[in-house]
């Protein structure tokens, strides 16, 4: 590597900026890891005129200036003063609310597939996002463009200013982008909205809509500092999308995580459909860049669906996703007849889940996952395993410090022939010299590299996993954060 390595001077250029915002848009003129292919439509980088990249950028810089996602104080009453100044833009559409601890995006993205194939216009609201802030928010399957994220932005912001000036505490990060997504949907307008919870579920931003279909992925332990120290009090909180009279969409959850969700189905007089039950994943079979699943839904059989997704946690993600645009549509309830199969086919075949499981380089094989927790983990382990033959696989790691870090390197400890630690550019990624002393305690001294660089960690990943030759079947899997793999997915050339 240079001195004058341009991945230094941008994270330089950033310092003043919140790195969750701040997407890395050169990687190292001399990193062997440039990828083939197009950019992902769908994951847009930075505007290509200076002017327009300028404007955005100041955008950025205002929203950093406030309350980080992570930090909340748990109260909806700003949210909802804005939405209250903006002549709640959030009911002029219903709505499909998501929340859950894994699987929330590739669900929201699977949704949004199915109601665009039948021809519905959608808004989509998904965070965090992989490497622009424009992407969380979409409309008709496509994140909006940087000219209209800004004026979204320059749209709402004298009634933002308003809220700040009556509230105790101004209007956060995820507040605001909140508000930018309900106007830019009742601006489109949309005809229906696909809404992912930032956290949790009572206090988000996101629950000042009264969703007809709530939907809920499988929970389990994540920022138990804030929701609860167990599954049920996860649930306790995850729950409070769930409206009066609302069709609740359960993905198979653990025992005491379903009797809160229940529970609370019961007291809103809400209807139920549960995964394993009501609907589910018959039969799946992997097949070439994904998989090919056999679906009952709340209408019947669902036969011959090609799923370009890798992983059974992905293929229950599709059952979860189906079953509720049926509950949308009243498949089950008013209509007795299944959804058009060819309709869904076509969507489910559409569907892109960008750095889930997601292939950016060949020879060797990188793949991009952005598993966090001990959970998520575990269901990349078992998707890996299945889909790729890899003879010795080669782990890259940079996590944020708010995390299980040492459960999601347990999940991982089995498959990994070695580890390289690194550390993002984010404010809340964990000190490598401390993400690399938990790795020794796990997988031993002799399996952990150190590389402080992501680019140097992507570098030092690929020739380990050469070293057995080119057609040894060696292979990368860089995981551990969101912003590690969208930072890694800008080196590697996609984007």
């Amino acid at each position: 590597m240079t001195d004058s390595d341009p991945f230094d001077e941008i994270i330089e250029a950033e310092t003043d900026r919140d790195p969750d915002l701040a997407v890395i848009e050169a990687g190292s003129r001399t990193l062997r890891t440039q990828g083939t292919g197009a950019p992902q439509a769908d994951v847009p980088g930075r505007p290509e005129d200076p002017a327009l990249d300028k404007a955005l950028r100041e955008v950025e810089t205002e929203l950093a200036s406030r309350w980080g996602e992570t930090k909340l104080e748990p109260s909806v009453s700003r949210i909802a003063a804005l939405m209250d100044v903006l002549g709640d833009p959030q009911r002029s559409y219903p709505s499909i609310h998501i929340t859950g601890t894994n699987g929330k995006t590739s669900t929201a993205r699977m949704i949004e597939a199915l109601l665009g194939a039948f021809e519905l216009r959608t808004g989509r609201y998904t965070s965090p996002h992989v490497q622009s802030i424009t992407e969380r928010i979409s409309l008709d399957g496509a994140p909006i463009s940087a000219e209209r994220f800004i004026e979204t932005y320059e749209d709402i912001k004298p009634y933002v200013e308003m809220v700040d000036a009556q509230q105790e505490f101004r209007l956060s990060f995820f507040e605001v982008l909140t508000g930018m997504a309900y106007a830019a949907f009742a601006d489109a307008p949309v005809d229906v909205a696909v809404v992912e919870v930032g956290m949790g579920g009572t206090w988000d931003a996101t629950n000042v809509i009264d969703a007809a279909v709530a939907v809920v992925t499988p929970i389990d332990l994540d920022h138990t500092d804030r929701l609860g120290e167990t599954t049920g009090e996860i649930a306790t909180e995850k729950a409070g999308i769930v409206k009066q009279d609302a069709t609740v969409i359960l993905a198979q959850q653990p025992v005491d995580a379903a009797q809160v969700l229940l529970k609370k189905a019961v007291e809103v007089d809400a209807t139920v459909a549960r995964e394993g039950l009501e609907f589910g994943v018959v039969s799946r079979q992997v097949a070439v860049g994904g998989q090919v699943v056999n679906l009952r839904g709340l209408g019947g059989e669902y036969e011959e669906i090609y799923l370009p997704l890798h992983g059974p946690y992905q293929a229950h993600n599709a059952a979860v996703a189906l079953a509720a645009v049926e509950a949308f549509f009243g498949v089950g309830a008013q209509r007795p007849d299944p959804l058009a199969i060819d309709t869904v086919r076509k969507a489910f075949a559409s569907v892109t889940s960008p750095g889930r499981l997601e292939v950016v380089r060949r020879s060797p094989t990188v793949v991009l996952d952005a598993a966090h927790n001990p959970a998520g983990a575990r269901a990349t382990a078992e998707a890996v395993a299945e889909a790729f033959d890899f003879s010795r696989l080669i782990g890259v790691v940079g996590a944020s410090g708010d995390k299980n870090v040492r459960g999601l390197l347990e999940a991982f400890e089995p498959m990994f022939a070695e580890v390289v630690v690194t550390q993002n550019s984010s404010h809340r990624a964990m000190d490598v010299d401390e993400l690399a002393g938990i790795a020794v305690e796990v997988f031993g001294d002799e399996r952990v590299q150190v590389e402080p660089r992501l680019p140097d960690a992507l570098e030092a990943a690929i020739t380990l996993a050469e070293e057995d030759g080119e057609f040894a079947g060696g292979g990368v899997l860089v995981t551990g954060s969101v912003i590690t793999v969208g930072e890694a997915r800008l080196l590697l050339g996609r984007g």
